[in-house]
């Protein structure tokens, strides 16, 4: 019997985790599928750490990542260096994910190539086309090319029902994240890196905060007030700890170190890997971000998170109460933060509430219907 052949495509550490775990269930089942992996490496060294970690070797490697590259040449790259990939393998199916330049790319010229183009992680909108930037356009032109949709919500299926995608061609699975989330924290207990085990014992039995923050939209203005929110929030919790991997971007380097940087409960180091991320999201009681992917990983390990986002193209968090949007004001950053902090019994009724994002059986749901879209079952 002939296999079915696979090209899963992604380019940047929050898909690569989110992928990784595809990849890995495809792998079980190589009898029936011929599975290769492509990186655009649209990020480099980050998505390199979850690649070791994972153990995953890419097939094809475009390391595309040069600086100071903006999205018109980035866009034309990925195309461009597909081609003769899509050319040689000539995949039945290509598998991208979310919302990022690499899904959009890979979605056309999987697209070009004859195809089917498979998007994990379907659905997802705030309707803002500029909210995040450029995530909302490129997830769009995604759903749009797709001819099967992986759902990880309801609510994202009725978003591509609302925007007449055939029902027969969405699956709702629950998101990846879980499944990369469940399987890595055992391993990472189990064997902390060095540089766990030094933070550690820096923390100590103290009460941590994790922050994490890089969206666009936030650059300037928005992380004056949000550096501002968190230099209060240390401030009138000395004996808490405010842990902060800080994004390389320059744009936020330079208003987190000169606002908070000589605040001695607040550590700014470097941005983790993968594994160690994971321990510090344990670790932490509270967690304040502009991540997409930390609203749906922090739930299921039972940590209340502060969204610094005016929108969400994640409202199930926000209705199930396991997240709060908080955008870049000052007064509710810090009022929030402190009602968490300080009130027991709102903190403990938000930290067991039930994750919306899945149980950690995405991958196999995707599996089992590539499956049956091929009668392989």
């Amino acid at each position: 019997m002939k296999k079915i052949k696979n090209l899963i495509l992604f380019g940047t550490r929050p898909e690569a985790i989110k992928m990784a775990p595809l990849v890995k269930a495809f792998e079980t089942e190589n009898e029936l599928f011929e599975t290769k992996v492509c990186v655009t490496a649209q990020h480099r060294e980050m998505l390199d750490q979850v690649l070791a970690f994972f153990e995953i070797t890419p097939d094809y490697d475009l390391n595309l990542m040069k600086p100071r590259q903006n999205l018109y040449e980035l866009t034309a790259n990925i195309i461009v260096q597909l081609k003769p990939i899509l050319e040689d393998f000539t995949p039945d199916y290509i598998y991208v994910h979310g919302d990022t330049t690499t899904t959009m790319a890979g979605s056309i010229a999987g697209f070009y190539s004859g195809a089917k183009v498979c998007h994990v992680e379907a659905g997802l909108r705030t309707h803002h086309k500029r909210a995040p930037f450029p995530e909302e356009i490129n997830r769009q032109i995604t759903g749009r090319i797709a001819d099967v949709h992986f759902a990880p919500t309801p609510t994202s299926k009725n978003n591509l029902l609302q925007e007449n995608i055939p029902d027969e061609t969405i699956v709702v699975t629950g998101n990846t994240v879980i499944d990369a989330l469940l399987t890595s924290v055992e391993k990472v207990n189990k064997e902390p890196s060095d540089y766990v085990q030094s933070l550690e014992a820096k923390l100590a039995d103290k009460e941590v905060i994790l922050i994490t923050g890089h969206r666009r939209e936030n650059h300037g203005d928005g992380f004056e007030r949000i550096c501002k929110a968190l230099k209060h929030i240390a401030e009138t919790n000395p004996t808490t700890q405010l842990v902060y991997p800080v994004h390389l971007n320059p744009k936020v380097q330079e208003p987190v170190n000169r606002i908070l940087g000589d605040i001695s409960n607040i550590h700014l180091i470097t941005p983790l890997a993968y594994q160690d991320f994971i321990w510090l999201m344990n670790r932490s009681k509270l967690i304040i971000t502009d991540s997409g992917g930390v609203q749906e990983e922090a739930p299921s390990l039972g940590k209340p998170v502060l969204v610094m986002r005016d929108t969400t193209e994640r409202p199930e968090a926000v209705e199930a109460g396991t997240v709060i949007l908080v955008g870049t004001n000052v007064d509710k950053i810090i009022t929030e933060a402190t009602s968490l902090l300080t009130d027991k019994e709102r903190f403990s009724t938000m930290s067991k509430l039930h994750n919306p994002y899945g149980d950690g059986n995405a991958c196999k749901k995707i599996v089992q219907h590539i499956k049956e879209l091929n009668s392989l079952v």
